[in-house]
């Protein structure tokens, strides 16, 4: 790995970010736009929810085979591809002339996601030196923060002077640079003394119970019939007892069952799952306390959701920089400990309260995530083999979405249990303190 940071390397990087953010962006843009499509498509809202839930599940379902896949053949490779058919899938979604167009479009672009997705921390690592990798960890999650706070806005401003099918096509002249600078100055793989072939058995096995269990989770989460998802949980979880024991008997396992040996490895995985879980519990309960207990308006509740995404971007670098001469794992367990304290302040807030002390309150929850969430990604790559890297990141993104989609479970099955709007935030709130102190505690164990 190069000593020094050279221009070719910033250019190489901007190729990653770039596709990094049209894939975040594109979950929020959509996200906006969903009662627009509902109507030019005549489907009921919960319909139209498909739009954004096949792009998340695809995404979900094909982390782990296209990380394998970069593992032993080429992250770049992997990139490339993932770029081409993200690119053409946008074009396809703004082309859509029926309902069944766009789902299957959004499959086509979570396919693409997954590529570029599941090889991104791997070709960060790939592009940094190791004694600043924090700084392209923490840049990576800047830009995540970014996309997500600015997706909303962005979103409107299009739909103000367009129609949705520019929340697409803006994507086409991206990808195409984004393709090009990748193609010239992306680096490949390190040579493998060993390269193993591709198990296709386990990639269809990690695709079926991935599917199988999050499709069978929203389900839940939307209420469907309840023994038709109970059946298919079922069939996940059957068919995810074989996956696993396959994995147990591979050199280099899909499912990265080996690298859970290592115990800061296995530490992170459970931390990150608990801060996310944390995170959303947090992020889709908090608008409705806004809104119906402190009676701001959505305009005003929209803004107000901006300080948390704001506080981590800034904090993300800093956090990185200083993890380069002190204990990552502690300084996550503390930026937990924080993120603690700024949502107990929201849950004591007092009816009346005005939007500047509700706006530094949801800033305290963003810099505690900003210290978490840098020094616990730099833990997990740091602490596995420089060849399995894309596994390892393969696993992380979905540690990351697993946490998110239980925690939006969570809070579904809260706010279906308790009539009462406020209470029922309230336990989403003490439930986000008590998994954010569970990552907090998982975390110090990594001192």
């Amino acid at each position: 790995m190069q000593e020094k940071f050279s221009i070719r390397d910033y250019t190489a990087i901007l190729a990653v970010l770039i596709v990094l953010i049209m894939t975040v962006l594109d979950v929020t843009l959509v996200n906006v736009a969903l009662p627009v499509m509902a109507d030019k498509f005549d489907v009921s809202d919960s319909s139209a929810v498909w739009i954004i839930t096949v792009y998340q599940l695809f995404i979900t379902m094909l982390l782990l085979p296209v990380s394998a896949f970069g593992d032993r053949y080429s992250y770049r490779r992997s990139f490339l591809i993932g770029v081409t058919i993200f690119t053409l899938a946008s074009a396809l979604c703004a082309a859509s002339q029926s309902f069944i167009m766009i789902v299957c479009a959004r499959i086509l672009q979570g396919i693409g996601a997954a590529c570029v997705m599941g090889v991104n921390i791997a070709l960060t690592r790939l592009i940094y030196p190791r004694n600043i990798l924090g700084r392209g960890l923490a840049l990576n999650a800047m830009v995540i923060a970014i996309a997500t706070a600015a997706g909303p806005t962005i979103a409107g401003a299009i739909l103000s002077v367009a129609s949705w099918h520019w929340l697409f096509l803006i994507n086409i002249p991206f990808g195409i640079l984004a393709f090009i600078l990748g193609k010239r100055l992306l680096p490949h793989n390190p040579p493998k003394e060993k390269p193993q072939k591709y198990d296709w058995t386990s990639a269809i096995q990690n695709v079926v119970v991935f599917g199988l269990i999050f499709l069978a989770i929203g389900n839940f989460a939307r209420k469907g019939d309840f023994w038709i998802n109970a059946a298919i949980l079922a069939a996940g979880l059957i068919i995810g007892v074989f996956y696993v024991r396959r994995q147990l008997h591979h050199d280099e396992p899909m499912l990265p069952v080996d690298l859970f040996h290592i115990r800061i490895y296995s530490l992170s995985i459970i931390t990150s799952v608990c801060s996310f879980i944390a995170q959303n519990l947090a992020m889709i309960s908090l608008p409705f306390l806004f809104l119906n207990s402190f009676g701001f308006s959505e305009i005003t509740t929209g803004l107000l959701m901006t300080p948390w995404p704001l506080a981590t971007m800034i904090i993300s670098p800093l956090a990185a920089r200083f993890v380069e001469k002190h204990n990552a794992g502690v300084t996550a367990a503390v930026g937990m400990g924080v993120y603690a304290v700024g949502v107990l302040l929201l849950i004591t807030a007092p009816v009346g309260i005005s939007e500047v002390s509700i706006a530094w309150r949801m800033a305290v929850c963003g810099i505690g995530f900003g210290l978490f969430q840098t020094p616990n990604n730099i833990v997990m790559v740091l602490a596995t083999p420089i060849q399995r890297t894309g596994g390892a990141g393969g696993m992380q993104s979905t540690a990351r979405l697993v946490g998110q989609t239980l925690g939006a479970t969570l809070v579904t099955i809260v706010f279906a249990l308790l009539a009462a709007m406020t209470s029922a935030v309230h336990v989403c709130l003490y439930l986000a303190i008590a998994f954010a102190v569970t990552a907090g505690i998982f975390s110090f164990g990594r001192r």
